[in-house]
């Protein structure tokens, strides 16, 4: 059992200055350090073309490039490294877990991954240059692997395949670019019909208008749309982009489905997430699937929940309070994992071994 901790993190300013706040926390810091002893041996097997990378978010996000401006001034790094580790463009796709409920105003989701990824970063930022205001949690520091806007726009992604990648945008950084320019659902699939991928998932969208999200099956190759308030790891409709083995995936989608026939609160459905005994909440960490959070977000009210690892009392945020002016006070979301796999953010975690 391993004591884990994100850092709440709180911004409002231009994108540039938040690259340089970033950059200037992150001189130094596990996460750097970590991410220079990984590359060791785990090599890129990509290029990164400046010019072609900025046309594309000059196309999609202008603020965002920005941001690394920003990252790259506080970092002193040449801006070929800045969009390999952060530029979320053409880079390699991560494999995952996660599972996700949404129904009546609320949204529920694991997030299941690799302790040595996890950057304990919990993202609060309002832009005053461009882009709506957003709460989240960052995935590759300029990304967002799940999060709410200040319209009440909600934002999650589920894992299917990184089998044949093309030239497109990561899972995180669309989030991210969704989060801060799409106001609705309608918007949120108009966006992902248009962007490039680079490798396939499952977008999982909700507004405050919408009782059931929208599901998008994203991959190089196409989007599909459809209905339904639960979501794993495996597409609906385009069943060839899909992994051979999806028995863990078609699992955790029967207990969900199965539960919420009887109970469809958000208190009951966040207790059933978080709890390792119950069958949606997985402890496969060195497989890259282990539940390091359960989250809620709930568009109407702009209230968020969080907790760090299984049987944990969640943390509330209330993002209308924040947008505001009111800051909050609380540092460091605490929780418990079941692991000794260390935690990117806290200590030496590199590739050589599974485990200290």
């Amino acid at each position: 059992m391993k004591e884990v901790y994100s850092n709440i993190i709180q911004f409002r300013g231009s994108h540039f200055d938040f690259g340089i706040m970033q950059g200037e926390q992150l001189k130094d810091s596990w996460i750097v350090k970590n991410r220079e002893e990984q590359w060791k041996v785990r090599k890129p097997l990509f290029s990164i073309q400046v010019d072609e990378t900025k046309e594309v978010y000059e196309r999609f996000a202008p603020q965002l490039w920005e941001e690394f401006l920003g990252l790259q001034e506080a970092l002193e790094w040449p801006m070929e490294r800045v969009l390999l580790e952060f530029g979320g463009y053409r880079v390699a796709v991560p494999r995952s877990g996660c599972s996700i409920y949404a129904k009546d105003n609320f949204f529920l989701r694991n997030y299941d991954y690799h302790p040595k990824t996890y950057e304990g970063r919990y993202m609060l930022y309002e832009p005053k240059d461009k882009g709506y205001a957003t709460i989240g949690v960052s995935q590759k520091i300029t990304g967002r692997c799940e999060g709410m806007n200040e319209k009440g726009f909600v934002m999650a992604y589920n894992f299917v395949n990184r089998r044949k990648p093309g030239d497109g945008f990561v899972c995180n950084m669309i989030g991210r670019i969704l989060l801060e320019t799409c106001a609705s659902v309608d918007e949120g699939v108009a966006l992902l019909q248009e962007i490039p991928h680079r490798g396939s998932f499952n977008y999982v969208l909700l507004d405050r208008e919408t009782t059931e999200p929208a599901i998008v099956e994203a991959s190089p190759r196409g989007v599909e749309v459809r209905t339904d308030a639960i979501c794993t790891n495996h597409f609906e409709h385009f069943k060839e982009e899909n992994r051979n083995y999806l028995v863990d995936s078609k699992r955790r989608q029967k207990v969900i489905e199965e539960h919420s026939t009887q109970q469809k609160d958000a208190e009951t459905m966040f207790a059933l997430f978080n709890d390792p005994e119950k069958g949606v909440f997985s402890d496969l960490y060195s497989s890259w699937a282990g539940t390091i959070h359960t989250s809620a977000y709930f568009p109407q009210d702009l209230i968020t929940w969080i907790a760090l690892g299984g049987n944990q009392q969640h943390t509330s945020f209330n993002f209308a309070e924040w947008l505001k002016g009111n800051e909050i006070a609380n540092q460091k979301v605490t929780g418990r994992v079941q692991t000794d796999i260390p935690f990117v953010h806290m200590e030496r975690a590199n590739w050589y071994r599974t485990t200290n």
